[in-house]
């Protein structure tokens, strides 16, 4: 079953629609990948869920069911309660997310005692052991260091332990690497799975890195223009992407065989989306039904061709794998 559901979620700045009707959903352990260009609504999904979407931001339509029950619809307060507790975030830059005034042990503390209801001095020795979770060195002298005096791999290394801090049942990382070199990105990657693991998370990665999302999540969802354009196993996105765009985003990967590729043109303005399918000007599989079928996107449609290029791989209880393209009929693209 899945922890979290979204649905036909729509969030508006004014009249302006930065996510236009997305369905998600991840169950308990497992990873879901959110990728795509800046500006394409990942992070604005991450921020409904948590409901910190920034003012005038708002919900225009749709569901966000934890455990069946709709956060859309819920009291601030019941919010502030579910923030930190049932669902955490880890950002993708921590300098900003931690407070400077506050040492990192009290911040990890903190959390332990709004949503664990521990004493401030049970909190702070849980907040010690929770700093050693997350392999940060000498975890009894860091935590009494200000943020500013610790590297960007030990600040982000703080940032997972408050999210972890109370079990959450949803774990939401922003970016968690981008800010890191390659060395600690695998590091913090290692660090989320052995994390999740223990705890049975179910985890929404974000990035912009079809790289770094292919190599830890179990799903994945390619986002386009503030909607999801194709999702489904990660082994099926990567091996037989069936939307154009994330071809282009697969061929723009150094691969050390071929000359890179780029995607031509650049993403379209929310303000000045009008019918057809909102990449066709940048697609070059374009044709006449992609600019005058009615719809800002033709919808998800089930590409039934991945379970004869799979084989044995496949297996329905792994869900469908589908994209929003005219060209996906069922048959191979």
């Amino acid at each position: 079953m899945s922890v979290l559901e979204v649905r036909g979620l729509r969030v508006a700045f004014g009249s302006t629609e930065v996510l236009r009707g997305v369905d998600l959903e991840v169950e308990a352990g497992r990873t879901l990948g959110i990728v795509g260009e800046s500006g394409c609504g990942k992070s604005m999904t991450g921020l409904a869920i948590m409901g910190l979407l920034p003012y005038p931001g708002r919900v225009a339509a749709g569901e966000i069911l934890l455990d069946g029950r709709d956060l859309v619809r819920e009291k601030e307060s019941r919010l502030r309660q579910i923030r930190g507790g049932d669902i955490a975030m880890v950002f993708q830059d921590p300098f900003t997310s931690l407070n400077p005034m506050m040492r990192v042990g009290d911040q990890v503390a903190e959390a332990i005692v709004l949503h664990r209801k521990e004493s401030w001095k049970r909190a702070r020795e849980l907040a010690i052991e929770q700093l050693r979770a997350v392999k940060v060195p000498s975890p009894e002298s860091t935590a009494k260091k200000f943020p500013h005096q610790l590297s960007g791999g030990q600040r982000q290394r703080v940032m997972i332990a408050i999210a972890f801090a109370c079990h959450p049942r949803v774990l939401i990382a922003d970016e968690p690497t981008t800010a890191l070199d390659v060395t600690l990105q695998a590091q913090i990657l290692a660090l989320l799975k052995e994390l999740q693991s223990e705890q049975n998370t179910a985890v929404i990665l974000i990035s912009h890195d079809i790289g770094v999302i292919g190599s830890v999540s179990d799903r994945i969802a390619v986002y386009y223009a503030g909607k999801v354009v194709e999702e489904g196993r990660a082994v099926d996105v990567l091996h037989a992407p069936a939307h154009p765009y994330t071809q282009g985003l697969l061929a723009s990967l150094p691969s050390g065989q071929s000359r890179l590729q780029s995607i031509q043109g650049q993403p379209p303005d929310p303000k000045t989306l009008g019918v057809g399918c909102s990449f066709a000007v940048r697609c070059s599989f374009c044709h006449e039904k992609c600019d005058v079928e009615p719809g800002l996107m033709p919808a998800l449609k089930f590409r039934a061709d991945v379970a004869h290029e799979f084989g044995n791989q496949w297996s329905s209880e792994d869900g469908s794998h589908s994209a929003a393209c005219w060209l996906v009929e069922g048959t191979n693209v």
